[in-house]
């Protein structure tokens, strides 16, 4: 009885601003009219050179200037206008935010372009790590520390918003944009401040990245038709498209947000997560960790299994994920989960990393804003054994009240995240 009277004293905790960035645009308003149409930004790579690569595609946010300084600049950038945009829509963006940021990131690392310029000029007996950080120290720039320092995104975005306290970057792999959502919301719950701001950014489709992911036969190799490689919970999927993106949610409680006038977006009513020991890429085959996440979430929401009317699903493309989210919404909702409509905004936009669990909650909030269904592009072949409504290609009209999202990452991080249109 106690945690029920609980549940019902805490913070509802609302949306007030949404920013967004992927290989489809800057912006939410075009982002969602390109998802809604079923468009693609997955392209051939031109970035970087492609010899001996397996996939040569992916969802790059190419035009961006910081494009070609690096992953880390590039994060900064998609960081900071997602941000600027969710403030903007706010009324925050003066830089006087004054609540805390949680700032999901990918792991830094120098950028191929400083490694080769740090041993070329490095010292000639030395090789290999010891020359290029022989040279780090001989220049002892701030400019190369800040590049591979995995705080230095967060602070520089903190001073210009105007944070309180000390920014908080995270990396919790696939899971990430959905983890930062949930701390902000815990921040705010506790009393801590009445809002926060969540962002979740990744630039990192590099050829480091490309290599990593291939070795673990993880990336769909289709690249002669890169709009159509990425084809989440179909028969012939065989990988996931390696993208870049962000999205930044302005969030309140709903006593400040309405007090000082605030348009509400939508409610963040509950959050969930579990961790699966089970395999570094794989997932336990019982789906048990998932499985527990999306119930934590519902609980957490106060609201039972019939209560969701979509699920913006992790769906990766990928045949061992796909098959796994389809086991633990088949476990939670029964027999009602063949008429509840799922869909994945990576078969046109790639799987963003660390961003993805960001972008989605914000894709998740427009759907319901904008009672629109985004289809799964590519969904030509149909996987008789996961028998879902995947909303195939084409967008669909629907009314919508409260979404699950879904953020499944590698080495056992699971996030889910409940919307709902209005409080509760």
């Amino acid at each position: 009885m106690s945690s029920f009277v609980d549940h019902l004293r805490r913070p509802v905790v609302a949306v007030t601003g949404m920013g967004v960035v992927t290989s489809l645009g800057v912006g939410k308003h075009d982002n969602w009219a390109k998802l809604i149409a079923g468009q693609s930004g997955i392209r051939r790579i031109g970035r970087f050179p492609l010899d001996h690569l397996n996939t040569t595609i992916a969802g790059l946010v190419d035009f961006l200037p910081a494009s070609s300084r690096g992953p880390s600049a590039l994060t900064g950038e998609l960081a900071h206008l997602a941000a600027r945009e969710a403030l903007e829509e706010s009324g925050f963006s003066g830089g006087d935010f004054g609540g805390p940021l949680f700032l999901a990131a990918p792991p830094v690392e120098l950028d191929w372009r400083q490694r080769f310029e740090l041993h070329a000029d490095g010292p000639a007996e030395l090789a290999g790590g010891a020359r290029l950080l022989a040279e780090a120290e001989r220049r002892n720039t701030e400019s190369i520390w800040r590049s591979g320092s995995f705080f230095a995104i967060a602070d520089d975005l903190a001073e210009e918003i105007g944070a309180r306290g000390l920014p908080v970057t995270l990396s919790t792999a696939c899971a990430s944009g959905a983890t930062a959502i949930q701390l902000a919301v815990e921040a705010i719950r506790r009393g801590d401040s009445d809002r926060a701001l969540a962002v979740g950014a990744d630039g990192s489709a590099t050829a480091e990245a490309l290599i990593r992911f291939s070795l673990l036969s993880a990336l769909s190799t289709n690249n002669a038709a890169p709009e159509k490689a990425s084809k989440p919970f179909s028969r012939d999927r065989d990988g996931f498209i390696l993208a870049e993106g962000a999205a930044a949610l302005v969030l309140e409680s709903l006593e400040a947000a309405t007090a000082r006038g605030a348009t509400i977006l939508g409610v963040i009513a509950g959050c969930g997560e579990k961790a699966d020991d089970f395999h570094r890429t794989r997932s336990k085959p019982d789906g048990s960790p998932a499985i527990a996440a999306i119930r934590a979430a519902l609980a957490d929401a106060g609201l039972g299994e019939d209560a969701i009317d979509y699920v913006n699903a992790h769906g990766t493309s990928t045949p061992e994920n796909d098959k796994m989210e389809h086991l633990s919404l088949s476990t939670v909702f029964g027999e009602r989960m063949k008429t509840i409509p799922v869909s994945s905004n990576k078969s046109m936009i790639g799987h963003t990393l660390s961003a993805a669990g960001a972008i989605e909650a914000v894709f998740s909030l427009m759907t319901m804003r904008e009672s629109v269904l985004p289809p799964t592009i590519n969904h030509d072949n149909p996987d008789p054994a996961i028998d879902l409504d995947v909303v195939p290609n084409v967008a669909r009209k629907a009314r919508v009240s409260a979404v699950l999202s879904n953020s499944f990452g590698f080495g056992g991080q699971n996030a889910c995240l409940v919307m709902t249109r209005e409080p509760r």
